[in-house]
């Protein structure tokens, strides 16, 4: 078996926004609540190899994983898979912007099975990304609109 999510958000800013904040990595831990820090390994052409450390858990666990990002501006695509996979056999993201009344729409499709040593099954793992994609897409949503409202007050307060 493997679980597949599917999620979406409009944010109401420009696609250039959206794609330039959500696309700097180094500043995932204050756009994320999850995200305790990122470490970048190596960074080739459109590629980065990144490593992702989490907030303490519920049991004080701290995780922490390897990740490939490959963005593609032309077609505002990313493909992200997980390159230390942990409880997971593979995990495969792609993310998708597109321009949409009202802003920009961010989907995030993801692919994944877990280990059968896992602690969890697929079909928990899908409910658990489904829960927190919703939790952290409405917080990158807020964050980039109220920067968004930032900007275009700061230029209409310089004209």
């Amino acid at each position: 078996m493997s679980g597949h999510t599917e999620n979406e958000i409009t944010i109401a800013a420009p696609l250039e926004l959206v794609w330039d904040v959500t696309n700097d990595l180094e500043n995932w831990p204050r756009l994320f609540s999850e995200y305790a820090a990122v470490e970048i390994i190596e960074r080739d052409g459109d590629s980065t190899t990144f490593r992702l450390t989490m907030h303490p858990d519920d049991n004080d666990k701290v995780w922490s994983w390897v990740s490939e990002r490959t963005v593609d501006r032309a077609t505002r695509t990313v493909r992200a898979r997980r390159v230390e996979p942990g409880p997971f056999q593979h995990m495969n993201i792609r993310w998708e912007y597109s321009e949409v009344p009202g802003g920009t729409r961010m989907r995030w499709a993801q692919d994944f099975a877990m280990r059968p040593d896992a602690p969890v099954d697929d079909a928990w793992m899908t409910d658990n990304i489904n829960r927190n994609s919703k939790v952290q897409m409405e917080l990158i949503r807020d964050k980039i609109e109220q920067r968004d409202r930032e900007r275009r007050t700061a230029s209409v307060g310089a004209n």
